[in-house]
């Protein structure tokens, strides 16, 4: 929750002094944007986000010896106090762990300040801001959530396996050997959740595996 004269208090985590200095240079140029304090380490950040109550935390990810942003950002974030990370990090574990340990938003540090601004007052309020490139991968897992990713040579052998073919047989059918296709079998099993080839015919089938 912003502060009743609407001015976004504003705490920032990043342990390059250049970098913090060049976003207190930018936020200072934001309207209704206030920075209240900096911090070089989680830690810091930790400590400070307690004193201070901010209303945005802007966190970096990679935060030198200490704990890291995810870690500070676990311990920080509250329905009181949001985080936002700011990063040059966008691969999809980053993004995970980001998001599970509490952070409202995730942005890339070459978002332009207008975007950057927009994110902070979103994040001020509660509101979800993503960068486009990370809110375009957060979808992509979303839309793949639950839906197992199988090879080829996997959807071969199931596909047998759904016409009631022994190993024998789909080792023949396929040119590979009995031991090949155990071997296939038990990862598929695995990405199914499954420990019988009934059990993986009927989820493939649920789930439209096969074409």
């Amino acid at each position: 929750m912003t502060s009743s004269s609407s001015t976004v208090r504003i705490l920032l985590c990043d342990d390059h002094v250049v970098v913090r200095a060049g976003l207190l240079a930018l936020l200072g140029s934001a309207d209704g944007i206030e920075v209240v304090g900096e911090a070089g380490s989680g830690e810091e950040a930790v400590a400070m986000a307690a004193k201070l109550k901010p209303d945005v935390v802007l966190m970096d990810l990679q935060l030198g010896p200490g704990i890291d942003g995810v870690e500070a950002t676990r311990r920080i974030a509250t329905p009181d106090v949001h985080v936002l990370v700011l990063t040059t990090y966008d691969t999809d574990a980053d993004i995970t762990r980001a998001i599970e340990a509490g952070a409202t938003g995730y942005l890339l540090k070459a978002e332009r300040p207008e975007e950057l601004f927009a994110a902070i007052r979103s994040a001020a309020e509660g509101r979800t801001a993503l960068s486009a490139p990370v809110a375009s991968r957060v979808m992509d897992r979303m839309r793949g959530a639950g839906r197992p990713t199988l090879t080829d040579r996997e959807r071969d052998i199931l596909a047998q396996l759904a016409q009631g073919l022994g190993n024998r047989e789909i080792a023949r059918a396929l040119f590979i050997s009995e031991a090949t296709v155990k071997t296939h079998l038990g990862r598929i099993y695995a990405k199914l959740g499954v420990d019988t080839r009934a059990g993986a015919v009927a989820v493939a089938k649920e789930q439209r595996l096969l074409s």
